[in-house]
């Protein structure tokens, strides 16, 4: 008799356990991310630390919605069909709630295709391909960082005060860098109708080979250069061509150069004079930036790159749609997304448009210059993304119906 009795209290006990642990799982919103750590490390290792804290804030702050957020990540290894199992993994196995993260525009656009099959909330984080918001755009995905176009639409002002005819383009081989220089040539076309292109390089991503590109590119002598690279290819362009001296008397318009992920490598060989997008954190003067510095470094001890910024900024995007839609549910948070206002990230409020659900995140545009043997921006202002973004009615053409 007392060894029913101890068997009975010893599984009560267990069904209180297994109740207590249900009730804590029902407190937490998990979100699922999936991303290339292993391949793009310098951006990618900051921007997981930018997720961090802002988790960190939101649930110090009381969570949202009363329930505190866990961080589930997996790598795609940057291959379209490791991202799609990895995302399938995250929901059957890990049941997350929500979907964020990618870096290479193919793994996003894979994972932008999975959240239209499956019909599941997707915030695209950091790739770049106007894609993921136009042509193969759905309704279940938005993007937060400013894109291709957009970016590129920043520099053309500034290649355009160059006044150089004969332009060369030289870009990694691959969605984004492709839809980078479509845009540079269709923009600066339109702003400059006597503009040549006379050389055109498309490199492997990640094997370059720098010397070669660099010579092609000097043997049409262009009179400027639109770069695309980022990365090892881009440290090993900048070295190839210094050791050539093709630089020299080239102006140059680069995306993406100027955050610390791509310049810091460069050191005293970064290029001076060009024209780039990018991350000047060291001298930001904004409150929420400030407030955002402070906090990085107390907590990590080191200074944030630009992947910090949008892996908070993803986090907080999440927290403000999940507090205004209510829920996790799919479709409330497609509707709380459609014109959601995020306040505080370090580039200050930033709106998810209702129309191609893209964010209008800006950059920093600027001139590399060395200081102290360190690559830096000077002369840089703040682009609103608001300001190079399609009307309306250009988006119409841009991006199918979806609903």
């Amino acid at each position: 008799m007392k060894s029913i009795q101890f068997y009975s209290a010893l599984i009560g006990a267990a069904c209180c356990a297994s109740f207590a642990t249900a009730a804590v799982a029902q407190e937490t919103i998990k979100i699922g991310e999936i991303n290339s750590y292993k391949t793009q490390p310098a951006f990618l290792g900051p921007y997981k630390m930018g997720m961090e804290l802002a988790i960190d804030q939101i649930n110090k702050a009381g969570g949202v919605n009363g329930k505190q957020l866990e961080l589930i990540i997996r790598d795609d290894n940057s291959n379209t069909g490791d991202a799609v199992r990895a995302v399938e993994e995250l929901y059957t196995r890990d049941k997350v709630d929500v979907l964020t993260g990618t870096f290479l525009s193919h793994t996003g656009l894979a994972v932008t295709d999975y959240a239209k099959q499956k019909k599941r909330f997707f915030l695209a984080a950091e790739p770049l391909t106007d894609k993921i918001t136009w042509a193969d755009g759905n309704r279940y995905t938005f993007r937060l960082r400013a894109s291709t176009y957009m970016q590129v639409a920043m520099l053309v002002p500034e290649a355009v005060k160059m006044n150089k005819k004969r332009w060369a383009v030289v870009y990694p081989n691959y969605e984004y860098g492709q839809s980078a220089v479509a845009t540079f040539k269709k923009l600066m076309k339109e702003a400059q109708p006597d503009i040549e292109f006379v050389a055109e390089q498309a490199t492997p991503l990640g094997k370059i080979d720098a010397g070669n590109v660099v010579q092609a590119l000097a043997d049409a002598k262009p009179e400027a250069l639109f770069n695309v690279l980022f990365a090892a290819d881009l440290a090993k362009f900048v070295r190839a061509g210094n050791q050539r001296h093709f630089f020299k008397d080239l102006d140059v318009v680069s995306l993406l150069s100027g955050e610390p992920e791509y310049l810091d490598p460069l050191g005293a060989e970064t290029p001076v004079g060009w024209v780039v997008t990018g991350y000047p954190w060291y001298a930001i003067d904004t409150p929420e930036h400030n407030a955002f510095l402070k906090a990085y470094q107390e907590k990590f001890n080191d200074y944030p790159r630009l992947g910090s910024v949008v892996g908070y900024g993803a986090i907080l995007s999440l927290a403000e749609g999940i507090k205004k839609a209510g829920s996790t549910d799919t479709e409330a948070l497609i509707e709380a997304f459609r014109g959601l206002e995020v306040p505080n990230t370090p580039f200050g409020t930033v709106t998810y448009r209702a129309n191609d659900h893209q964010a209008t995140s800006g950059a920093f545009v600027g001139k590399l210059a060395v200081k102290d043997g360190k690559g830096v921006m000077v002369d840089f202002k703040y682009v609103d993304g608001a300001d190079v973004q399609p009307t309306d009615e250009e988006v119409r053409k841009l991006r199918p119906a979806q609903d």
